[in-house]
């Protein structure tokens, strides 16, 4: 008997120390993004920490709901894809809501407006709308709603990149006619470079960016819609939305 208690003695002690040593849950949820899309994410160049606006409304959310964040930096379309597969917990990176989109993955609630535009070079004077595309050049950044707008136009001849610098200085250069992408980002390079770009015409759509995630983790997602909704109510976003336009 003594021997028995003995050895059951010895076998709680290593129970209890083995789950001493135990990591504890971890509380991170991995983010993904794209960061070639200024303001809302890009590389700090002297750092090459991943920042922007969708970086600082996240890590608003997080902070509201007491996670931590890791934020991974992937081209868009392979975020798109491994959020469908559950790859990454959430992904955050001007991501339009789209019905599409919705059959892959789930999204929070709309955090900011946006729409296309068509950007061409400053000296272009053919081209003063969306209605003047048809038949010519135009790029865009694949997997994004700007590549499915510029396919939609009759007889286009369509450059898809994996990231959207190329396809402004593609412009730039004239080797293409214009660039179709959402209009924060559009004016953010033509403010850099007045000389060599200019918007035409209207945005011609009207688009919501949402934080998707992973479609089985519903627990994760009324989290970020908390969140979000606390964060909006306090003015956070319009607030940093206002610091990251001006930059």
């Amino acid at each position: 008997m003594k021997r028995l208690f003995s050895v059951l003695s010895v076998v709680i002690a290593m129970g209890m120390l083995l789950s001493a040593c135990a990591p504890a849950a971890s509380n991170k949820v991995r983010v993904v993004t794209d960061a070639t899309w200024p303001p809302f994410e890009m590389l700090d160049e002297k750092t090459k920490e991943i920042q922007g606006l969708d970086m600082d409304i996240m890590k608003a959310i997080a902070a509201d709901q007491g996670f931590e964040v890791e934020f991974i930096n992937v081209p868009f379309d392979s975020a798109l894809a491994g959020l469908s597969q559950c790859q990454y917990d959430a992904g955050i990176s001007a991501i339009t809501i789209t019905e599409e989109r919705k059959k892959t993955m789930a999204f929070s609630d709309p955090y900011f407006e946006a729409g296309q535009i068509v950007t061409v070079n400053a000296a272009n004077t053919a081209i003063n709308s969306v209605d003047d595309l048809k038949g010519k050049k135009v790029g865009a950044q694949i997997g994004t709603t700007g590549a499915i707008e510029a396919n939609k136009i009759e007889g286009v001849q369509f450059t898809g990149y994996d990231t959207i610098d190329p396809a402004f200085l593609a412009v730039m250069s004239n080797q293409i006619d214009a660039v179709i992408a959402d209009n924060p980002l559009a004016l953010g390079y033509v403010s850099k470079n007045t000389d060599k770009l200019k918007t035409v015409g209207k945005i011609f759509t009207e688009e919501n960016y949402g934080i998707a995630v992973c479609p089985k983790n519903t627990e994760l997602l009324a989290k970020i819609n908390k969140g979000l909704a606390n964060v909006k109510a306090a003015g956070k976003i319009e607030e940093l939305s206002k610091t990251w336009m001006s930059k």
